[in-house]
């Protein structure tokens, strides 16, 4: 009995001899499995907010460019000056804006395409396409009673 007691606790030493090591291996793959998924997560939400971003300033720029005193060039600098003051100037390169016709209305579409940022704020160019719609407003009476 004496000799099975022994020979259970030097099979134990031994069992813990080799897995001496184990814990910092183990703690190694986790945090980088975290960190992984912590960056994944924070891209996510800079993809995100430059999208949501762009997407208001489109809409913004349509709304502007719509109303009956203003241009198409005049959304297309609202576009540019908002985009470019919340992103940078190299988010507002591309912005298109056109009359057009949007749920049966005569509208302004405005089109901005700009870089989808995939690592960091580095992506691919022209890679995110939105578009803003806003009904022209018009002042004569003819037109608004229809």
């Amino acid at each position: 009995m004496i000799r099975l007691i022994g020979a259970l606790r030097a099979s134990a030493r031994r069992r813990h001899a080799d897995e001496a090591g184990s814990a910092v291996a183990e703690f190694v793959m986790v945090v980088g499995l975290l960190t992984v998924l912590t960056l994944s997560v924070i891209q996510l939400g800079l993809a995100l907010l430059v999208r949501n971003t762009v997407l208001d300033a489109a809409a913004e720029g349509a709304r502007f460019a719509s109303l009956a005193d203003n241009t198409l060039a005049d959304g297309r600098t609202r576009t540019h000056d908002l985009i470019a003051t919340a992103l940078g100037a190299g988010y507002a390169e591309h912005i298109t804006a056109e009359y057009d016709e949007h749920l049966g209305q005569e509208a302004v579409t405005v089109t901005v395409r700009s870089p989808l940022p995939l690592i960091g704020l580095i992506g691919l160019d022209s890679g995110l396409e939105v578009t803003g719609h806003a009904a022209v407003e018009t002042l004569d009476a003819a037109v608004a009673l229809r």
